[in-house]
């Protein structure tokens, strides 16, 4: 265990662990009940267009969210370029800018404008004001962003676009098994989209679903994702191939199986990261509402450089020379990245602040409580004598013999 700041790997100690622990690791699974369903489609012969383990895939998600229709994807991002074809989008699509970029980049590779809005701070989700003030007369939908599974303000952004007469769908990539108002995400809007990708707490090692209650579009959906055989008016676009195969939903299937240890193994990870890290000035752990149920895919802590001399960047850095691989939940901010930073300067200073706070630190099944308590032992090293720590790092020499310069 780290006891002074000479111990850490960073300033030529050992590092914490041997091999890399990070965010994002795939949840263990039964191997076995995987592998019986993958030499079921290989017997059965029927490896992809609409099989049987897909359907049921879908049936499962959907009888889990309460909706009536699921349509399982190859991958979330085709999943949102989807509902943008069957609603027939124009314009401009409002959507945070603290999201993963995929979500910016689906709509526009349609020719479509994302529009990036201030997020609550409290959440960090869309501030359905900020919404209300950015609708122009070339709104057509708003995409909101349950972030790490903290949903958004599901009724004020229904109010603010129902009475603007636009299209509402939700990225809730982060946020399966999660609800709001004792209501599961995937009922909220006009349809949700969920993310099965490797990193996620339920996974088909890369797929994604759109769920909704609407049959029509649900209809008009999945005939686009099947090269758009079987709608009753042709789009534009013709259609695509957006299919899950009977593989990834046999890990999906597989994974859904495992979802409710997981889920407990991810809340007593929790748990144990806010009891190790509490009460350290100007650190806190991204808290869930108590009256809610979550998948606890997330450990978000946020980092006030100004209480604790350290920016959140040498902290990561830090980590990392410990081999432990935090991640930066989302920094920079979409609107702050390329294609969309040259084209048109947004004001989003809730945004930024958060963005340049938070990481989020490693969790799930294949972390351990001593896996736990050596990475909190290294972050409150940090933060408790971070002027100490930041002042020393900027006194290393640099790879050209110069003072290197703290982050921030």
């Amino acid at each position: 265990m780290k006891r002074d700041l000479g111990d850490l790997a960073l300033f030529g100690g050992h590092a914490s662990f041997l091999q890399q622990i990070h965010v994002g690791r795939p949840n263990r699974i039964d191997r076995a009940r995987l592998f019986d369903r993958l030499s079921w489609a290989l017997d059965n012969e029927w490896l992809t267009n609409n099989g049987p383990l897909a359907r049921e895939f879908e049936e499962r998600v959907a009888d889990m969210v309460g909706v009536g229709n699921c349509v399982a994807t190859c991958n979330a991002t085709v999943a949102l370029q989807l509902l943008a074809h069957a609603t027939e989008l124009t314009g401009e699509v409002i959507m945070p800018s603290l999201t993963f970029a995929a979500t910016a980049h689906a709509v526009r590779w349609l020719g479509l404008e994302p529009v990036f809005c201030d997020i609550d701070p409290r959440t960090g989700c869309l501030d359905h004001v900020a919404v209300a003030a950015a609708i122009t007369p070339r709104t057509s939908a708003v995409f909101g962003v349950h972030l790490w599974g903290r949903p958004c303000d599901v009724n004020a952004l229904e109010k603010v676009t129902a009475d603007a007469g636009l299209r509402l769908f939700f990225d809730a990539a982060h946020a399966i098994g999660c609800t709001s108002q004792g209501r599961p995400v995937g009922r909220f809007g006009h349809a949700e989209v969920f993310s099965f990708h490797a990193t996620k707490v339920v996974n088909a090692f890369e797929g994604g679903a759109i769920v909704t209650d609407d049959d029509d579009l649900a209809h008009r959906v999945r005939s686009l994702a099947n090269f758009g055989f079987g709608l009753h008016s042709p789009s534009a676009a013709g259609g695509t191939n957006a299919k899950m195969s009977e593989a990834s939903a046999a890990m999906g299937l597989t994974s859904l199986d495992a979802f409710p240890e997981v889920a407990r193994h991810n809340q007593a990870n929790y748990e144990q990261y806010c009891g190790e890290l509490a009460r350290i000035p100007g650190l806190s752990v991204i808290d869930f509402a108590p009256d809610e149920r979550h998948n606890y895919q997330y450990v978000i802590v946020e980092i006030d450089p100004d209480v604790t001399g350290l920016h959140r960047d040498l902290l990561v850095d830090l980590l990392r020379a410990e081999n432990v691989v935090a991640q930066r939940y989302f920094s920079p901010a979409c609107h702050q990245l390329e294609p969309y930073r040259s084209r048109q300067q947004f004001q989003l200073p809730h945004t930024e602040r958060l963005s340049a706070r938070v990481l989020a630190l490693p969790t799930g099944s294949a972390i351990s409580r001593e896996d736990i308590r050596r990475v909190c032992n290294i972050v409150r090293l940090a933060v408790s004598r971070g002027f100490e720590l930041t002042a020393r790092w900027q006194q290393q020499p640099g790879p050209d013999g110069q003072s290197v310069v703290a982050p921030g």
